[in-house]
C-alpha cells in the first residue's frame, strides 16, 4: 500500500470541480483547497478531510479514499446549498479523472450531512465520496 496517490487524487478532484460549468454557474471560482485569508465568498466549496485504506491485491497496490467536499453558504435556508451540493455530486460521481500518479477505477457518492453552523448563520453540507485508486507509479 502507498499513500503516494492521495495528492494526485486531490489534484484531479479539485481540477474537475474547478472546470465544471454547472458548478461555476453557482459559485464562480469559489472552490478552495484551503480558505483564503480575509473575507470568503457568500457561498463556496472546499475540499475537506480524507481517510485512506489499503486495498492492494496480488497484482497491484491500491487504496480506497473516503474524502469530503463541503458546501458552505450564508444564504437563508438550505436550498442554495443543496443546489451547489448537487452540482458537486454530478461533477464527481462516475467521473473519469486523470491522475498524475495512479489510475482511478471508481468514484461514488457515499453520504451527505446538512447542518447549521455559527449560531444558525451558515448552512453547511458535507458530501462524502469514495474513490478506488490503483497505484501505477
Amino acid at each position: 500500500m502507498s499513500y503516494a496517490v492521495a495528492a494526485a487524487l486531490q489534484e484531479a478532484v479539485f481540477q474537475r470541480l474547478s472546470v465544471d460549468v454547472s458548478l461555476a454557474a453557482l459559485v464562480g471560482d469559489a472552490i478552495f483547497d484551503a480558505l483564503p485569508a480575509g473575507l470568503v465568498p457568500q457561498t463556496y466549496v472546499t475540499l475537506g478531510p480524507e481517510e485512506v485504506r489499503d486495498r492492494s491485491d496480488a497484482t497491484a497496490g491500491g487504496t480506497w479514499h473516503r474524502f469530503t467536499v463541503s458546501v458552505v453558504t450564508e444564504n437563508a435556508g438550505f436550498l442554495a446549498a443543496k443546489e451547489v451540493a448537487g452540482a458537486v455530486s454530478d461533477a464527481l460521481v462516475g467521473a473519469d479523472l486523470t491522475l498524475a500518479r495512479g489510475r482511478l477505477s471508481n468514484l461514488d457518492f457515499l453520504r451527505a450531512r446538512a447542518r447549521r453552523e455559527s449560531g444558525g448563520q451558515l448552512r453547511r453540507i458535507d458530501l462524502t465520496f469514495r474513490a478506488r485508486v490503483d497505484d501505477t507509479p
